[in-house]
């Protein structure tokens, strides 16, 4: 019956024009993505990017979909109406249309963190269940079926990198490398894209999006952010903000696990592997523009 009434709403939601873009998004060549796997970093890009093209208002949870909208918020004739050329989030796995691309990636091990600490605060597990009992769930991409992107960290980073990394219109972004120097990596990003950044616009953005600055905004505005306002507002969206912090949290095992079915991709990106895994023999991802 549950199946029924939801296929029953789907059907009345495109007949009425209320589905979500997702997949079925119409593209145009200007566009650019913003596109990662989940928890990799991608709100803080919007948050740089944003702050550093608005000159006027800075960007606040409540404008941000106004400003860099996600495509799984809005119908598609909703966003045909933004006006061009559109930046746009997804965590969509590869999609040829896809021509503008900055594509944020991140170790694993911390994605696995951030991400076991996302689905207590959606509930999409129960509060009491281990981490080293959610990585299995997390790498054979069973939250990510629930979502409607389909693809685990390594097939959708794969994707991208293999079909995409040689193109002219992508540019691979480390959120290691921006927390190292945010600054200098936005505006190797904004230069790319030939996007104005002069020093004094970028050192207000990276000030207005700081992990602190989010935390505030997050406290005020997270129950009417589409994201978050129908979660668990004890669990915060913004965490640590930090790389590394998989050292101290995630169980031997569980790294172990993430790094035997990951290893030669996570070695190819730069991230070092910590239990003997052999390194890839391919050519890096890590290539200067």
């Amino acid at each position: 019956m549950r199946r029924l009434i939801q296929a029953v709403r789907g059907a009345t939601n495109i007949l009425l024009g209320k589905k979500t873009a997702g997949r079925h998004l119409t593209v145009y060549p200007d566009d650019i993505f913003l596109v990662s796997y989940p928890r990799s970093g991608n709100t803080w890009t919007r948050f740089l990017i944003g702050n550093l093209i608005n000159q006027h208002e800075p960007i606040t949870f409540k404008s941000l979909e106004s400003h860099i909208p996600e495509i799984y918020l809005f119908p598609d004739r909703v966003l045909r109406s933004f006006p061009r050329p559109r930046m746009l989030k997804s965590h969509e796995c590869f999609d040829p249309r896809y021509e503008r691309i900055i594509y944020i990636v991140r170790d694993p091990r911390d994605v696995a963190v951030s991400y076991y600490h996302y689905a207590i605060k959606r509930c999409w597990i129960e509060p009491d269940c281990a981490i080293d009992q959610f990585v299995p769930r997390l790498i054979a991409g069973e939250f990510d079926v629930r979502a409607g992107w389909a693809a685990c960290w390594g097939d959708h980073v794969r994707s991208w990198v293999s079909l995409r990394g040689d193109s002219k219109g992508f540019w691979l972004l480390r959120y290691e490398d921006l927390i190292r120097n945010a600054e200098d990596e936005l505006a190797r990003t904004a230069h790319f894209f030939q996007i104005e950044a002069p020093p004094e616009r970028l050192k207000r953005a990276v000030e207005l999006s700081s992990a602190d600055h989010m935390r505030q905004l997050e406290k005020k505005e997270g129950r009417q952010w589409s994201l978050t306002k129908k979660t668990r507002p004890d669990k915060p969206f913004v965490r640590t903000a930090t790389s590394g912090s998989w050292r101290q949290v995630l169980p031997p095992s569980s790294v172990a696990l993430i790094e035997s079915r990951w290893g030669p991709l996570m070695s190819s990106l730069g991230y070092v592997l910590s239990t003997g895994v052999p390194a890839t023999n391919q050519s890096s991802f890590l290539t200067a523009p």
